[in-house]
């Protein structure tokens, strides 16, 4: 596994060496010690999720507080999304930047969000299914969210039209009026 720090180093992006011949494909989706060297210590995942969505569905900005924070690691396994974490931890130098890149059936690739950062992801192709292992379990009294289309973040969202959200995710509060991690 290729592990890369994007321009904020916390978020890792993963690409599995795959092996392809005539049948198909074969690759280590997860490896336990594979993962814990790239990131630099261990991670113990305790829940995995599984979502589908039709193009133009967006998801997110989500997180959850302590003592529920959830790291995250997150793969498309049918179509294509593009994938978002933004930085909330009060004290980080990456504080409010946000990076995103571009998650697929196809390139296999993985991000790591750990906590303290909030996540989105806005689906790219006809439909797609995401997965994503959690490192705490779903504590809906933790949770929260921002509004995806926040113009102080400014995120490059590829949309061609007005996405489609939750009635919740559309009444998200503002980055700034977000409570943020300490």
């Amino acid at each position: 596994m290729k592990a890369t720090p994007l321009s904020i180093p916390d978020v890792l992006l993963l690409e599995p060496r795959v092996f392809e011949d005539d049948r198909g494909f074969f690759y280590e989706s997860y490896n336990q010690k594979a993962f814990d060297e790239a990131v630099g210590y261990p991670v113990i995942f305790v829940q995995d999720n599984h979502s589908r969505s039709v193009k133009g569905t967006l998801r997110g900005l989500h997180y959850q507080f302590p003592p529920h924070a959830q790291g995250k690691l997150v793969r498309v396994t049918v179509g294509e999304v593009f994938d978002v974490a933004v930085d909330i931890r009060k004290g980080a130098s990456t504080f409010g930047q946000w990076v995103g890149e571009t998650l697929s059936a196809g390139n296999r690739r993985q991000m790591w969000i750990p906590p303290g950062f909030a996540h989105g992801f806005l689906v790219t192709s006809d439909v797609a299914e995401f997965q994503y292992k959690c490192t705490d379990f779903y504590a809906p009294e933790c949770e929260a969210s921002i509004r995806w289309d926040d113009a102080e973040l400014g995120i490059g969202w590829p949309v061609e039209s007005r996405p489609l959200v939750s009635a919740k995710d559309g009444q998200a509060p503002s980055f700034r009026d977000a409570e943020y991690f300490d």
